[in-house]
């Protein structure tokens, strides 16, 4: 079982995160949802000038996609630059391969297509994973402005799904954020939904809820990398690409993460949680289920540090607000981030014993969150574990 850990209320979250998901940081980090040039605001780590602001209105490029699947799915053109193409597959993944076309040169050359980390929802009823079906082949690449692409997969590949997505061109669409006064999130400068560009109506489909909210308590932390490209200038639209992909080509309801951060360690707030304005959490203090760890995502918190990984750490902001994130998880649940517990997934039963904070590969097969990232594990959880102790 789960260790035992004092209860968590609204009162000690509230305290302790300090921000809504209705506030801002400050201007400058909404202005990281509306460019092609990432914000400039405070740096990680630094508060933000207390400041009493009416409501603001902030735009973004509404995400455009053509989807397709099956054999359509294998050879697309669209109307518009692709930012990313996300591909999805059940069966062998080995032999998989993307070519984009451009503009006035053709096709490129074929690029292997190497299935990314292994999300979605858990299943239910099931008391061994085993059971259960293997997650799908899943990839988002970034394809630089292409007008097409067509893909090779191996024999005995199935249920292709793959969707071009632009968030950089579309039209503009707005958002009201309140006028509440910008904070901090730990320390570090947060963007809640609104803020980065999130569209509240992919999370539905056929008129419901595609993905309810569902909570539990917190048992576990995981650590991930998107796998998308480092220097990113613009990771809002990173962020609404990533959207796209989870909650509609995947059928999720949503995006994966809880949070993701960037190299600048800008915070952003990931899975929609309510509308009670804490982040992550319901009123109760539970943690609402995303889908980064299909089969183990109920009461385990995902964090996402934009970029791949598996050459390089995280920037020194990046991992600073990533330590920040993790000590309040830990810090406002009662969690040690040097245990080493059992998980057990409150919706089948299945358990595994994990450290509490690990990497997505501790649970999966996957590289996430990259060799050189997951290499410094050890000492992420001692930098958690003594900020926790200091209070700060």
């Amino acid at each position: 079982m789960p260790n035992a850990r004092p209860a968590v209320t609204r009162r000690t979250l509230v305290t302790a995160i300090g921000a809504t998901a209705a506030a801002l940081a400050t201007a400058n980090a909404a202005n990281a949802a509306t460019a092609s040039t990432p914000a400039t605001g405070s740096p990680a780590g630094t508060p933000a000038a207390p400041a009493s602001n009416p409501a603001r209105t902030v735009t973004t490029p509404a995400t455009r996609a053509r989807s397709a699947a099956g054999g359509a799915a294998a050879d697309v053109r669209a109307e518009f630059p692709i930012r990313y193409v996300g591909v999805s597959w059940d069966g062998p993944r080995r032999g998989a391969a993307i070519r984009l076309h451009h503009d006035g040169t053709g096709p490129g050359a074929w690029k292997p297509l190497t299935a990314g980390c292994a999300g979605g929802p858990d299943p239910v009823g099931h008391s061994d994973l085993a059971t259960a079906a293997a997650p799908a082949a899943t990839v988002l690449v970034a394809a630089d402005g292409a007008v097409g692409y067509e893909l090779r997969l191996p024999d005995g590949a199935a249920n292709l799904r793959s969707a071009a997505v632009d968030t950089t061109h579309g039209p503009v669409r707005s958002a009201s954020i309140s006028p509440s006064a910008p904070t901090t999130f730990c320390g570090v400068q947060y963007l809640p939904r609104a803020a980065w560009g999130a569209d509240e109506s992919k999370r539905f489909k056929n008129g419901a809820e595609n993905s309810p909210a569902k909570y539990y308590p917190l048992q576990t932390l995981t650590v991930h990398h998107t796998d998308t490209p480092n220097a990113d200038a613009d990771p809002a639209a990173t962020v609404r690409a990533i959207y796209e992909y989870h909650a509609i080509t995947l059928d999720w309801g949503d995006i994966g993460y809880h949070f993701l951060i960037d190299e600048a360690g800008r915070i952003y707030e990931g899975r929609w949680s309510g509308e009670d304005g804490i982040p992550g959490h319901d009123a109760t203090g539970n943690v609402v289920t995303a889908f980064h760890t299909a089969g183990f995502n109920s009461g385990n918190l995902g964090i996402a540090l934009l970029g791949t990984l598996t050459g390089q750490e995280p920037t020194a902001q990046a991992r600073h607000s990533l330590t920040l994130l993790l000590a309040l998880a830990a810090g406002t649940h009662g969690l040690n981030p040097q245990a080493h517990v059992t998980y057990v997934n409150p919706v089948n039963g299945v358990t595994k014993p994990v450290d509490m904070i690990s990497g997505h590969r501790d649970w999966l097969a996957t590289e996430c969150p990259g060799g050189v990232t997951y290499a410094t594990l050890p000492a992420l959880r001692t930098d958690v574990a003594a900020r926790i102790g200091s209070g700060s």
